[in-house]
């Protein structure tokens, strides 16, 4: 057994020297039982929100009094201790209007979400499992404490969270859980999109993620309807064996499991549903659906309030993705000069995805992006020039022969292109030669 951290140790016994219970309660207890090491603590006590202020002060914070829960500092880390409790009414589907406090233990862990949640461990290791947690996680299986549509009703993230479990633990959602959250799925509307963001993070980059989102398409639906039309929708090309979201689900199951990189493989393909066109032989084509399917994903990181710098990432490799890159170092050095070492890494991966995921007799695009990585190291390797850094002139040198104003970022620009191309060297001389060409150039066009 997984042993209590000091901190949290000293929490209980200070508790228990005070004559109140105190237990870790929730996902430390349900991690242990796994052989995990928690992430974090938190503490169940029977002492009220004032009388553990008073017990661990100047080191007590009061960060949510009115649900009972004060934040402890221990040994340097912060442990949430809350009160036994009883929730109130769910107006807002998502926190309880009230609060009323309780001496029983197994009334505050009635009020939690799921059986692997609602179990308490004392600083012996003794379990008071009230709802049978411990035998649901034998059995691999996610179950809702009680009358699984009440608990999704009170707290409608519980249905993401759910799906979330299941897919980080590979659990397999009991049946009447499982028909509670599609029945209750459209209570997803009313949450914070911050907050269904980050259980998709979690969800999308889980061991199982592959196996929930090809079961629960229609709950995935209700957040991301962009990707119901791609739900059954038949390809009719001999290089997929797949629907199209089949498809982008294993693509995205084959590649590491980066925000990023999974978000991009979830959403490469959603263009296609509204791209295809069916030639004389009955073959499906789709025109154009990386461009559509980078629109679809802008609107999609947009709404969901993703940061800039991964909805651009995201939204560019969508677009990117089946853009073919010869095996040239040329071409090499163009995509570089494009989206830059780290980007064109992720498409690497992206294109491998993407690949493993088409029909077994096609996937020999394996060892082509091998070669293709292993050229991108040769001429990383060989220092080559592919951006604006690496070039051996600077605005500065431009300014010194009177290239001025706009006319500096468009020098440089042409400047690395011919580098790129191979039509120049970068040597510094044979550069400032060059951009005296274009500036007296650009001097006649403008007389």
């Amino acid at each position: 057994m997984i042993a209590i951290p000091k901190s949290v140790e000293e929490i209980l016994h200070r508790l228990r020297t005070a004559g109140h219970q105190g237990y870790c309660v929730g996902g430390c207890v349900r991690d242990r039982l796994l052989g995990r090491e928690p992430k974090d603590y938190d503490v169940t006590t029977s002492a009220k929100p004032e009388e553990v202020m008073a017990l661990f002060a100047p080191h007590a914070i009061p960060t949510g009094l009115q649900h009972g829960t004060v934040t402890v500092v221990s040994e340097g880390e912060r442990v949430e201790v809350t009160t036994f409790r009883r929730d109130g009414a769910y107006t807002d589907h998502r926190h309880p209007d009230a609060v009323t406090f309780t001496a029983s233990l197994t009334e505050d862990l009635s009020r939690r979400d799921f059986t692997i949640n609602a179990m308490a461990m004392d600083s012996d290791g003794q379990v008071t499992d009230p709802f049978g947690g411990t035998a649901d996680l034998r059995r691999g299986m996610l179950r809702c404490v009680g009358d699984p549509a009440a608990r999704f009703q009170e707290d409608a993230l519980r249905i993401m969270r759910a799906l979330r479990f299941a897919a980080e633990l590979s659990l397999t959602v009991e049946d009447g859980t499982a028909a509670a959250l599609r029945g209750q799925k459209e209570l997803l509307k009313e949450i914070a999109v911050e907050r269904i963001l980050v259980e998709l993070n979690k969800l999308l980059c889980a061991p199982s993620a592959s196996e929930v989102l090809l079961a629960y398409p229609e709950v995935i639906g209700v957040v991301l309807p962009e990707i119901l039309p791609a739900v059954g929708f038949d390809q009719h090309n001999r290089h997929h064996c797949y629907d199209v979201y089949e498809h982008s689900i294993r693509a995205m199951a084959a590649v590491p499991p980066e925000p990023v990189l999974r978000w991009t493989m979830l959403l490469h393909d959603l263009g296609k549903p509204e791209t295809f066109s069916l030639d004389e032989a009955g073959v499906g084509h789709f025109y154009g659906h990386g461009r559509r399917s980078a629109e679809l994903a802008h609107t999609i990181c947009r709404r969901l309030r993703m940061d800039r710098r991964s909805s651009e990432t995201i939204e560019e490799l969508v677009r990117l993705h089946d853009t073919e890159i010869p095996l040239t170092e040329r071409g090499v050095r163009r995509m570089l000069r494009r989206v830059g070492e780290e980007q064109l890494r992720r498409l690497i991966a992206v294109k491998r995805g993407d690949n493993l995921a088409q029909h077994p007799d096609y996937r020999g695009r394996q060892e082509t992006l091998s070669q293709l990585e292993t050229l991108l190291n040769m001429v990383l390797s060989a220092d080559a020039c592919f951006s604006l850094k690496q070039l051996t002139v600077k605005g500065g040198d431009l300014t010194a022969i009177g290239i001025t104003g706009p006319d500096i970022g468009r020098t440089l620009a042409r400047l690395l292109d011919e580098v790129v191309e191979e039509r120049l060297p970068n040597d510094r001389g044979a550069l400032l030669a060059y951009a005296e060409e274009i500036r007296d150039e650009e001097r006649r066009d403008r007389r």
